[in-house]
């Protein structure tokens, strides 16, 4: 079976932001991709992300990373902030993701979000993201732990995937 990716929408931050928002998602695919290239303003911060604006405690990730020499993990349980990932600060800083999100449109299951990526000669990340709730994603924001913001420059692009 082949697939088909269409860029739904990409943003490229002409100033620093706290929040990046894909919304009004379409129902029209079978899965979601967002891929991110992005830096902090303030150092090393975890980025959130959420579906549906839902804030509560409706979320439960693993996040695992390694540096070469040590590998490490965390975990959250009905969370309402779950990390899919770890950007740095700085021009020389690459950090880049690939969020996956399968069957986002399917309402009588839970989502599942399948992260992967990581900071260019530091780390490497990998982690899985449970959202608690049947409901369709329409909605998907992206934001640096911390009151952090991301940097000028980040770029951010959804796509679509349908099967043929």
């Amino acid at each position: 079976m082949t697939a088909t990716y269409d860029a739904i929408a990409t943003t490229t931050l002409g100033s620093s932001q706290a929040t990046v928002t894909f919304s009004s998602i379409s129902a029209n695919y079978t899965d979601l991709v967002l891929v991110f290239s992005a830096t902090s303003v303030s150092g090393f911060t975890f980025v959130i992300s959420r579906f549906n604006n839902d804030s509560t405690a409706n979320y439960s990730y693993t996040l695992l990373q390694g540096d070469g020499s040590t590998a490490s993990s965390t975990r959250g349980t009905n969370s309402s902030s779950p990390y899919v990932g770890l950007v740095n600060t700085g021009t020389g800083s690459v950090n880049m993701y690939k969020l996956q999100i399968q069957n986002y449109s399917n309402t009588t299951t839970n989502k599942t979000l399948i992260t992967n990526g990581g900071i260019a000669g530091n780390r490497v990340q990998a982690g899985v993201t449970l959202w608690r709730s049947t409901a369709a994603i329409n909605r998907i924001d992206l934001f640096p732990d911390g009151g952090d913001s991301f940097a000028t420059g980040s770029t951010f692009t959804l796509y679509g995937i349908k099967a043929a």
